[in-house]
């Protein structure tokens, strides 16, 4: 089995290299300081298991998962909040909470050992974006290159078949999610499902107008009319406040 380590801390990664050490049968092909490098590693090597950190510098393990079309098997290691890690813990593979025993990592390679089904990547995260290390940015990729939104920076978000394509000043960027998944992150933001295929950010209307029956248009700042429907109509009034 081949595996990469993906963690911002030396010591962190040097302590599951020498556990891995007793492992004849799990082959370390690289390590990895954040995840740009990881996302690079797992398409070069194409790794089985990733031992994977949380809370890194640039991009989080959690956003860059998203960014990996097959993830391998993850494990955790991390020193990310145990209450949080508890609330997606049925998906993964196994975590380990910094810092952890020789013994503990031992029960942890044999769980991975002995794994016959693959990880849920989609429900885990699913379950991620409702921790608070998810809901200030999204990271999509463009091109060849991983760009970083912040979520302040959304004028609103189109269903696009299988992906949500993100609409900011410099254009549109796809990412293969879900409109609930973009509801669920955007939550504690002011952005509003108006419509099946819309999601808009309330910050940027400048006027909303009737239109056939009983649905309306808004227009935004950047120019953009959109249609809202009946339900889309009543969580916008009820957000504005009118």
């Amino acid at each position: 089995m081949k595996a990469i380590i993906i963690d911002d801390e030396p010591l962190a990664r040097s302590l599951v290299k020498e556990y891995l050490q007793a492992y004849k049968n799990i082959e370390l092909v690289e390590e990895c300081n954040d995840g740009f490098e990881g996302v690079k590693a797992i398409q070069q090597h194409n790794p089985d298991i990733i031992f994977l950190d949380i809370q890194m510098p640039k991009i989080n393990g959690f956003e860059m998962l998203e960014l990996i079309d097959n993830p391998p098997h993850v494990i955790f290691t991390t020193a990310f909040e145990e209450y949080a890690v508890k609330a997606f813990e049925t998906y993964a593979l196994d975590y380990l909470l910094k810092p952890f025993s020789k013994e503990r990592f031992d029960k942890c390679i044999q769980k991975l050992l002995h794994q016959k089904s693959p990880i849920q990547t989609e429900a885990l995260l699913e379950t991620a974006a409702q921790t608070p290390v998810q809901n200030n940015r999204i990271v999509v990729k463009d091109g060849g290159k991983i760009k970083i939104i912040p979520v302040g920076q959304v004028q609103y978000l189109e269903a696009a078949d299988d992906y949500v394509k993100i609409w900011i000043s410099e254009g549109s960027f796809l990412k293969k999610k879900t409109m609930q998944y973009f509801e669920q992150l955007l939550q504690p933001h002011h952005f509003v499902r108006i419509h099946r295929s819309f999601i808009i950010n309330t910050q940027l209307i400048t006027r909303i107008d009737p239109y056939e029956k009983e649905s309306h248009l808004v227009l935004l700042t950047s120019g953009a009319k959109l249609p809202v429907s009946k339900a889309g109509y009543l969580k916008l009034k009820e957000m504005l406040g009118i």
